[in-house]
């Protein structure tokens, strides 16, 4: 049995997005500066989050994703299931004909009863737990956004106006004085 990148990135954005959404919506942009993962990959695994209504969006300047429900709601198992992670270490893939139609390999049950074991234990881990283990561990959460929006901090600056034509047609009608 292997966990691929999917459900590992997943879980790693949504122990991300869970410690930082106190502080309103997290961007995807900035999920992906932290942990350093492909923001086109967040947008597809947030997308099938999404459907499953553990994470919710809001659109706008401002916007980004918070939970859908209470962190302490969400397993490992409804993350990885959520973005189509198969928890099978059967070679069927858990249909039981390993060897053809309707023939099982001889190792079947072992691999069939770990996968009850697999999704039994990644059901008992809440995201709030893995949430918790971070800021035990002192992962530090900024109160401000990694991203800078597009508002500058900088004062406004007026152009100077000058009141002199603007075209050569303009130039025509002025009078030049020595």
């Amino acid at each position: 049995m292997r966990l691929t990148t999917k459900g590992r990135f997943a879980v790693t954005a949504m122990i991300d997005l869970a410690l930082r959404q106190n502080n309103g919506p997290v961007t995807l942009a900035a999920i992906s500066q932290r942990q350093q993962i492909s923001l086109s990959y967040l947008e597809q695994l947030f997308g099938k989050l999404r459907r499953h209504e553990l994470v919710e969006s809001t659109r706008g300047p401002g916007g980004g994703y918070t939970l859908g429900r209470k962190a302490s709601e969400i397993t490992v198992a409804d993350i990885i299931v959520s973005v189509d992670e198969p928890i099978d270490a059967t070679q069927c893939g858990g249909k039981e004909n390993c060897l053809g139609e309707g023939h099982r390999c001889m190792t079947h049950e072992l691999w069939a009863a770990l996968n009850t074991k697999m999704v039994d234990f990644l059901d008992s881990v809440s995201l709030q737990s893995l949430v918790d283990d971070q800021l035990a561990k002192g992962v530090v959460v900024e109160n401000a956004p990694m991203i800078k929006r597009a508002i500058s901090s900088a004062p406004v600056v007026k152009p100077i106006r000058v009141n002199a034509p603007n075209s050569v047609f303009a130039l025509g009608g002025v009078a030049f004085s020595k």
